[in-house]
């Protein structure tokens, strides 16, 4: 597995699968971006290194040995895509969003808490009922009601302790503002024939200006992409430096998940599937939990924090059109998992190494963009 840090040279637009460019309209920018957008950059870089006819690509004349052909992509996969940052020491660290089973709150504008939602069953004795399809619901106990705060970002330190089955603290967090800024830019809508600009055709978008050592870690599995130079990252190609990385990535520890036989499973990107906000592997609801097994996995998922769902899209530049658009379930999901009594440590890490793919894959073009990655983390609260 390759590792690379993308440092940007300049503002990005990070776009996301909302239309802009009409009158008056406004981009607004996608923080964290989608992995596909590491992967386009990556493997454009890698087609423009080999001297590959790019047309000729695009029409499926032509295949790379790590890239394929676009209708039939080769080993390129994009195993990982974080926001990250690198201190004058040279150290990268990984900035990730709370998962969903984290809460931050602010009390009086300076304390800052974090606490975790635990599954419990409803007493249902007491006359309460939810439509929910799991048997356990995250709950948040507080003595006092507070209100989320957003904005904040999960240190590596913080992500280490999750996976641990562990309550980050504040001292784990970091707030957007000392990573990023926006910047609001004007363009000119222009005529589709002569690459004129068209009258009356301003509309605004939001770029994002990375603070000084900000930047974007990928790893990349099934190919040597390049490791020096620039790639063209975001809209409008603004250029990103590549930099190889020695990252020491955090891993839950797998035996003892065997050992207790239940865990959290957590997306680390988008995750497109077929039940909608059930995760590739999940069978019909039933009164104990949903079914669940893939990669030689087997358990059930008994409770869930999945936020609203979004779409993902893109633009497909072989076929010069729009990809398909797809509902996801966000990054940062969080599924609870009791486990077989058979599962065993190999098969838990062999399970996160594939992704929440099938096997054969339903859609090898997506999974080498990056979606649909997860990672496992210990589920540590009293049953």
């Amino acid at each position: 597995m390759s590792t690379l840090f993308l440092e940007p040279l300049d503002v990005l637009f990070l776009r996301g699968n909302k239309l802009f460019g009409d009158a008056g309209s406004f981009g607004e920018a996608l923080i964290p971006p989608w992995p596909s957008v590491a992967a386009g950059a990556l493997r454009s870089r890698m087609l423009a290194d080999a001297g590959v006819d790019l047309a000729a690509f695009a029409r499926g004349q032509l295949e790379h040995p790590a890239l394929g052909r676009p209708s039939a992509p080769g080993p390129f996969t994009v195993t990982a895509f974080y926001v990250a940052r690198r201190s004058e020491n040279g150290r990268i660290e990984l900035l990730l969003p709370p998962p969903a089973d984290l809460v931050v709150a602010e009390h009086d504008g300076k304390q800052v808490t974090v606490r975790a939602l635990k599954p419990t069953a409803l007493p249902t004795e007491a006359g309460i009922q939810s439509s929910a399809p799991l048997p356990l619901l995250p709950v948040l106990t507080e003595a006092e009601r507070s209100k989320p705060a957003g904005g904040y970002w999960l240190k590596e330190s913080g992500w280490r302790q999750y996976l641990r089955g562990e309550t980050p603290g504040a001292h784990d967090l970091v707030k957007s503002g000392e990573l990023w800024s926006f910047d609001h830019r004007v363009g000119v809508g222009l005529q589709a024939t002569t690459r004129r600009a068209d009258d009356g055709k301003l509309f605004s978008a939001q770029a994002v200006a990375l603070k000084q050592g900000v930047g974007f870690i990928a790893a990349v599995r099934g190919a040597e992409p390049p490791t020096s130079g620039t790639v063209r990252l975001g809209g409008d190609g603004r250029a990103a430096a590549l930099h190889a990385a020695q990252l020491d990535w955090p891993e839950p520890d797998y035996n003892t998940i065997a050992r207790e036989r239940r865990c959290r499973l957590v997306l680390t990107s988008p995750g497109i599937f077929e039940r909608g906000w059930l995760p590739t592997g999940a069978a019909e609801p039933s009164q104990n939990g949903v079914p669940f097994e893939l990669h030689g996995v087997r358990g059930r998922i008994v409770a869930a924090a999945v936020p609203r769902a979004e779409v993902v899209s893109g633009w497909d530049l072989a076929q010069w059109q729009p990809k398909p658009a797809h509902r996801v379930a966000p990054t940062g999901s969080v599924y609870w998992l009791e486990l077989d009594g058979s599962v065993t440590a190999d098969a838990l890490r062999q399970w996160v190494d594939n992704g929440l793919w099938r096997d054969p894959c339903e859609d090898a073009a997506r999974r080498a963009e990056g979606f649909n990655r997860c990672m496992l983390a210990a589920w540590s609260d009293g049953r």
